[in-house]
């Protein structure tokens, strides 16, 4: 069982903005609404991301979305009240569940992830068919390719108080085309982490690792829902064979390319966003 508890702000155009607080057994998950009369979009962060990365695409939909926005346990405000610091996939599909309830949802939601948030909105699809409208996914794959996985070893075998290298070693790896003043935010998260998040972060690196094909996971083939897989050209942890052959096990899927970007796509460009324009299309409201 959840318990969510609210209050409203208003952004400087007048629309509404609610944010609200999920307590959900052992995790105490924020989230932020965008009020609009238009279709709902709910978005799901990649590992240690939150909310703030989808400010370039809140700024482009919300005038004609109701989005939601949340932070998993380990990231953001997102917090594991008690018990172990690793949060598992079943986990992670029963939050988005909850939050899908909490924030009044309805069964036109569409789903809009990056990377492991995607891994996490295709489980939800396939164990409960029909709760949501379309799934747009971006950098995501079956597995770990081989710049993934000595990015991670790379990163275990790093003293922990030694924050900047871990940093350097993200940018270097498959942030290079984001813009300075990204990079400069990374680098600040990485100083101003809890050492819990630090942790959580150390274990999912050693899932990944130890993780098999994200086939083995999720039953692909009950995803019914139109799929939509973004990929950056210059992504370097995620490989282009590997995305195709993701779309190939999902029924209904189809892959974007997006020439010049890497693995953090909007938040290195901003027209990225154009590419999106017959998924999201601007709504007419009545």
């Amino acid at each position: 069982m959840s318990d969510a508890a609210s209050f409203t702000k208003y952004s400087r155009t007048g629309s509404a903005i609610v944010k609200g607080t999920i307590e959900l057994g052992r995790f105490s998950i924020p989230y932020r609404i965008y009020e609009s009369e238009g279709p709902h979009i709910i978005c799901l962060n990649g590992v240690q991301q939150s909310m703030a990365m989808w400010h370039t695409f809140v700024e482009r939909y919300s005038p004609h979305y109701r989005v939601v926005l949340f932070d998993f346990p380990n990231q953001g405000k997102g917090r594991v009240v008690s018990g172990s610091r690793l949060v598992t996939l079943n986990e992670q599909v029963s939050i988005l569940r909850e939050v899908i309830k909490a924030t009044g949802t309805n069964n036109t939601v569409s789903l809009c992830a990056a990377s492991w948030g995607g891994i996490i909105a295709m489980a939800f699809a396939s164990r409960y068919p029909g709760q949501v409208k379309q799934l747009c996914l971006a950098s995501l794959g079956t597995k770990a390719n081989e710049a993934m996985i000595e990015t991670i070893k790379q990163g275990l075998a790093v003293d922990p108080k030694n924050r900047q290298k871990m940093a350097d070693i993200l940018i270097d790896s498959f942030g290079q085309n984001l813009p300075e003043n990204i990079k400069n935010k990374i680098i600040s998260q990485f100083h101003s982490m809890s050492q819990e998040n630090l942790d959580a972060f150390y274990e999912h690196g050693l899932a990944v690792l130890s993780t098999k094909k994200i086939g083995d996971l999720i039953k692909l083939s009950d995803i019914k829902e139109k799929t939509f897989l973004i990929y950056g050209e210059k992504d370097t942890i995620i490989d282009l064979d590997d995305v195709k052959f993701l779309s190939s096990q999902i029924p209904n899927c189809e892959v974007r390319i997006v020439k010049g970007a890497g693995h953090f796509l909007h938040m290195e460009q901003v027209d990225i966003f154009d590419i999106y324009a017959d998924i999201l299309p601007v709504p007419t409201l009545r």
